[in-house]
């Protein structure tokens, strides 16, 4: 029975191919939709993930201050670092691949008659080790340049690209703010963060130098954290707390003057913040489903008014009930499936041309492919059982006086 209703609905298609064209139009409107936009939040996620991952490894920035919610800064009145807070960290704090201080500043930096405005950043060599950034050319610090303040750099891609073009840089002497500095290496290349900043436009010195020639002070901003493995970063965040605690002589129930940063909590946060809305864009896409699904109801009762008297001589010959509901439900399913098949492969096009658009990555969510496609399947069973039952229930006898 159900072989021959799927025989008599697909001849029933084929016999009016552009109404069904234009009926399962909103099935394959909505399912690409669907898809396409979670391909599109997807691959956003994923660029947020590899570029906040980019910023460093189980990295954790300890700043001076309380951190003040709903701010752009954060509360820099407490009194800053000192070297020696870092070698308590270094010598007290256990699982740790590497600590550094990070001051920055942009400042004018000028080769021959060309001049970039770019980051500078006064640190030591765990630096590289905690932002996971190896060179492109040169060498790293010297203990001993790291020890004098010695005036040597780091630049990044995009330093060079301004203000050397094609021409090799290493070797060769800068000015930053009023004195000479002398380039030893090339970072590689890390592109944009998830922040909008392009890391490449940075220039990395000795954190002596910075301190002297460009601070003008011994004073230390933040300290950067690099924990070995995961499962160790809360029980390090607990160990520095103590420990700041205690040299910064803070007592029972006053508030820190200083903060720390897990990037793993700003991940958290991007990626869920993007996910919701993936989901929320999804979910948006999805009421075109629905909008198709009423197409398709609209589309089958028309189909049962023309087929009254067709559907009154299959009655009177002995056809039950649940045969011509069958017959016609079968059918709005078969529509809504084949809308669901092709919205499924438009969807996948659409978002392989908008990631590549967007420069985000192509990722295929296998779990709303085939959601969509149930989606779409029971849309036709829903909305197709109304005008099935309205001509399983016929008269026999009106149904064949009908013109």
């Amino acid at each position: 029975m159900v072989l021959n209703a799927l025989l008599i609905a697909i001849k029933e298609i084929k016999r009016n191919i552009l109404r069904s064209i234009l009926t399962i139009l909103g099935i394959v409107i909505g399912v690409a939709s669907v898809i396409a936009m979670v391909a599109i939040g997807d691959g956003t996620t994923a660029n947020v993930t590899a570029n906040i991952e980019k910023l460093g490894s189980n990295m954790l920035n300890i700043r001076v201050g309380e951190e003040k919610r709903g701010s752009p800064r954060d509360d820099n009145s407490a009194k800053p670092f000192k070297l020696e807070d870092i070698t308590a960290i270094k010598n007290e704090i256990a699982n740790l691949k590497g600590v550094t201080a990070e001051n920055s500043s942009m400042v004018n930096v000028v080769f021959g008659n060309k001049s970039n405005s770019s980051l500078v950043v006064g640190t030591t060599n765990d630096y590289f080790i905690i932002k996971d950034w190896g060179l492109k050319d040169g060498r790293n610090f010297e203990e001993s340049e790291l020890a004098s303040g010695k005036s040597v750099c780091i630049l990044g891609t995009t330093v060079v690209k301004n203000i050397f073009g094609d021409e090799n840089p290493i070797g060769a002497t800068i000015r930053i703010k009023n004195f000479p500095c002398s380039v030893i290496g090339i970072l590689e290349s890390k592109g944009a963060s998830s922040f909008g900043r392009d890391q490449d436009e940075v220039v990395i010195t000795p954190l002596k130098m910075y301190q002297r020639k460009i601070q003008g002070n011994l004073d230390i901003s933040t300290i950067i954290v690099s924990v070995s493995e995961d499962r160790y970063i809360e029980e390090a965040k607990g160990q520095i707390i103590s420990l700041m605690q205690d040299r910064r002589a803070i007592k029972v129930g006053e508030n820190d003057n200083f903060h720390i940063r897990d990037m793993k909590d700003i991940l958290n946060t991007m990626t869920s913040t993007t996910r919701m809305l993936t989901y929320l864009l999804g979910s948006i896409a999805g009421i075109s489903l629905l909008v198709g699904g009423i197409g398709i109801m609209n589309i089958m009762l028309v189909s049962v008014t023309e087929r009254t008297r067709e559907i009154g001589i299959r009655l009177a010959i002995g056809a039950m009930q649940s045969e011509v509901l069958m017959q016609f439900l079968i059918e709005a399913v078969v529509l809504s499936t084949w809308g669901g098949i092709i919205g499924i492969f438009l969807g996948l096009g659409v978002g392989y041309i908008a990631v590549g658009a967007f420069e985000l990555p192509y990722i295929i969510n296998s779990q709303i492919i085939i959601i969509s496609f149930v989606f779409s399947t029971l849309i036709g069973v829903i909305f197709g059982y109304f005008p099935a039952r309205k001509a399983a229930r016929l008269n026999p006898i009106d149904a064949l006086r009908y013109e």
